[in-house]
């Protein structure tokens, strides 16, 4: 995958029998795979069928039990998460890192296509324009060129990003359907091609790309925020205000505005929806959530190659929206935590990695055609009534979407 092809590299990586001898066999080696194992377990059993029965139990309670039970376990859930990588090793805070850069991503790609309809193959471009302006501003190689730190380039970068999405949003977003996508394929290879070119290579570093970008946080090698471990948290609090964010825009006058053009655009502008606007806010707002991706990505690596930004990346951005659920923010972690961090953390088996990928994705469209957690409105859309009514009771944990 070239967007991580600077990750290659660590140890764990490097021999993938000795990587994986390591990683089972050493002292505590045992109880690391346990765990995985028992994650992906528990994801799978949630993700298939804990929703209903947890959902369902939980609606049954009076709104005093529930208001007690939601507290601890959010308070439980927050310190999982800030002792994860304490616990777990460098390894493990790198993966989740990964993870939650694509999180951003896929909460801007659930605006773009989930709630507008607007399916952009050439997403990666606007990650590419996040990450170029935070190794421009902070870099202290030959292509720095302000010396800033981490913190004050990533405004820059969120803005850059959604300027670029307007740029490039303008001309093309009269167009619909099938020919969006080819145009937006066509932009983001644009920007792969010049940011490796030679044309800019005097701008851009060509193919050398740029080096010497530092960390959000400047700490000795052996403090505990040493590493991928600061880019975690940092990546996590992100995705926290950016999920927000999203949350908000979807209930909405705007997200409301993005959902009838998703459905229908000649009904949606006899409305008083204007179509541009809307649309090139929705892509604007994508592409920020993207460059923010960008700017955590190159404060992880701390370097930025134009052979990163690949095309299988957007396609990662739009398989993990659709297995989540379509307009569900949830669905966009649970859509990430099943396309990225799995194969992230089984990639000693490379050979057969994609084989796997394809199969898992082919078997989610078969069963599970509305994603791992769909929205109610998407849900309203592909099922019946009474599939609905049967899935409610837990007599069908995976109903077929009703004939159209």
């Amino acid at each position: 995958m070239g967007l991580f092809s600077g990750l290659l590299r660590t140890p764990l990586l490097t021999s993938p029998l000795a990587g994986l001898a390591r990683f089972l066999f050493a002292p505590d080696g045992l109880t690391v795979a346990g765990a995985v194992l028992v994650f992906v377990g528990v994801a799978a059993a949630v993700a298939i069928r804990g929703p209903l029965t947890a959902r369902r139990r939980y609606d049954a309670l009076p709104e005093r039990r529930r208001r007690a039970l939601l507290v601890p376990a959010l308070l439980v859930a927050i310190l999982v998460v800030l002792m994860f990588p304490i616990s777990m090793g460098s390894f493990f805070a790198q993966v989740i890192a990964i993870v939650t850069i694509y999180v951003l991503m896929g909460f801007g790609m659930n605006i773009t296509l989930g709630l507008a309809g607007l399916l952009d193959l050439g997403f990666v471009a606007f990650f590419a324009v996040g990450a170029y302006t935070v190794g421009l501003l902070t870099s202290t190689g030959e292509f720095g060129l302000a010396g800033w730190s981490w913190w004050a380039a990533v405004p820059f970068a969120v803005l850059f990003a959604m300027a670029f999405a307007a740029f490039l949003g303008l001309p093309i977003l009269r167009i619909r359907g099938d020919y969006l996508a080819i145009a937006t394929l066509g932009f983001g290879e644009i920007v792969r091609i010049l940011a490796g070119s030679d044309l800019l290579k005097a701008w851009l570093g060509g193919p050398q790309g740029i080096l010497g970008i530092p960390k959000p946080i400047d700490v000795p090698p052996g403090h505990p925020l040493a590493g991928p471990v600061q880019i975690y948290y940092i990546a996590l609090a992100c995705a926290a205000i950016v999920a927000f964010v999203a949350w908000r825009l979807r209930g909405s006058r705007l997200g409301r505005s993005w959902m009838a053009i998703r459905e229908d655009e000649d009904v949606a502008e006899a409305l008083g929806v204007n179509l541009v606007q809307t649309k090139l806010l929705a892509y604007m707002l994508g592409g920020a959530f993207a460059g923010l991706g960008g700017a955590v990505f190159a404060g992880l690596v701390g370097s930025i190659f134009a052979s990163s930004m690949q095309l299988f990346v957007s396609l990662n951005v739009v398989a993990l929206v659709v297995v989540g659920g379509m307009g569900s923010n949830p669905g966009v972690i649970v859509g990430a935590i099943f396309l990225i961090a799995l194969p992230e953390l089984f990639r000693e088996f490379s050979e057969y990695r994609f084989l796997f990928y394809g199969v898992a994705l082919i078997a989610m469209m078969l069963y599970r055609p509305a994603g791992l957690l769909p929205s109610r409105i998407v849900k309203r859309e592909l099922y019946s009534p009474d599939e609905l009514d049967a899935t409610a009771r837990g007599d069908a944990s995976s109903p077929r979407p009703a004939a159209s």
